[in-house]
């Protein structure tokens, strides 16, 4: 039964990253291989470049999540530990879906050496609640400021996006003023869990602000250079896109984001260079991710078993 217990967290790998070459095979089943290249042949190598680097500084950002988490639960961890399982956790996650799943289970293998069972609990329920607060602030702020046209095929009673940028703004007004005046933990299930300090709500907020701001600057930087859109109406796009990928449960949005920007594309620009701008996005801020994550964790697990090998 040992020897059994020691498999499970290679067999877990294993299974993420099947379920992960599964998603990107579904991605890109239905376009040729020529197809493909020849999209990526038109965007100029600088700007494929400059995508990496943002995707680099992207998957970075988003380690501030889990050493926020860490603040929270007030333990020390190293920051190898906690960049590392918090890449794996992302690159995982935002390719496959399943985020509670996944990015629990990599969590789990990563941080239940060092951490209790209810100090994990407590970091996994922050970094989920830390995308949700994000997302509230960000879509909220883009919404209202840049109020863009609602695409039909989201089949939602406006016509105007700004309705939800002023209902996202104040739920997360409101958050941050229950931050402040609620200090006492709540009780769920025999653990507490205290809100985070405004402070740390302030931080949360930022760090998602500079990781959407990143990953809209990755898809930005691949689609056509004449694109008749500053980077700010842009962004508003972009976050709409992902909200609705997001909404919808897809994993990884997959289909939903990419008809959102489709359909929200200017005038005169065509879709097929658009798409060729989406393809190269899922290319290098998921998967080019997600299989040196992959071979990041089967590095690990086998320079584990070596170690603990008699």
């Amino acid at each position: 039964m040992r020897q059994f217990r020691q498999f499970i967290p290679v067999v877990l790998v294993g299974v993420l990253l099947l379920l992960a070459l599964s998603t990107i095979r579904r991605e890109l089943g239905e376009y040729r291989l020529q197809d493909v290249i020849q999209s990526l042949d038109n965007i100029p190598n600088r700007r494929k470049l400059i995508a990496i680097a943002l995707t680099g500084l992207g998957y970075s950002a988003m380690t501030g999540y889990d050493f926020l988490a860490c603040r929270y639960i007030r333990r020390s961890l190293s920051a190898f530990r906690i960049a590392f399982t918090s890449f794996l956790s992302y690159a995982f996650g935002n390719t496959i879906g399943f985020t509670l799943f996944s990015g629990t289970a990599i969590r789990y293998r990563y941080y239940a050496s060092q951490l209790t069972p209810a100090e994990l609990v407590k970091v996994v329920v922050f970094t989920h609640f830390s995308f949700w607060l994000g997302m509230l602030a960000i879509g909220g702020i883009v919404f209202w400021l840049d109020p863009l046209t609602i695409p039909q095929m989201l089949q939602l009673p406006f016509q105007s996006i700004h309705p939800i940028g002023m209902l996202l703004v104040l739920l997360a007004v409101l958050y941050l003023v229950l931050s402040t005046c609620l200090r006492a933990p709540l009780r769920i299930r025999g653990q507490e869990f205290g809100l985070p300090s405004l402070l740390l709500s302030l931080a949360v907020i930022a760090v998602s602000v500079v990781d959407w701001t990143l990953a809209a600057g990755v898809l930005y930087q691949l689609l056509p250079q004449d694109l008749p859109l500053s980077f700010f109406s842009f962004f508003g796009i972009y976050v709409l896109a992902m909200t609705a990928g997001i909404v919808s449960t897809v994993p990884g949005g997959l289909g939903v984001f990419e008809a959102v920007i489709l359909v929200s594309r200017p005038a005169g620009v065509s879709a097929s260079e658009v798409l060729g701008g989406l393809l190269a996005f899922r290319g290098i801020y998921y998967f080019l991710p997600l299989l040196l994550a992959g071979g990041l964790a089967l590095v690990y697990e086998f320079l584990v078993r070596r170690k603990q090998a008699p």
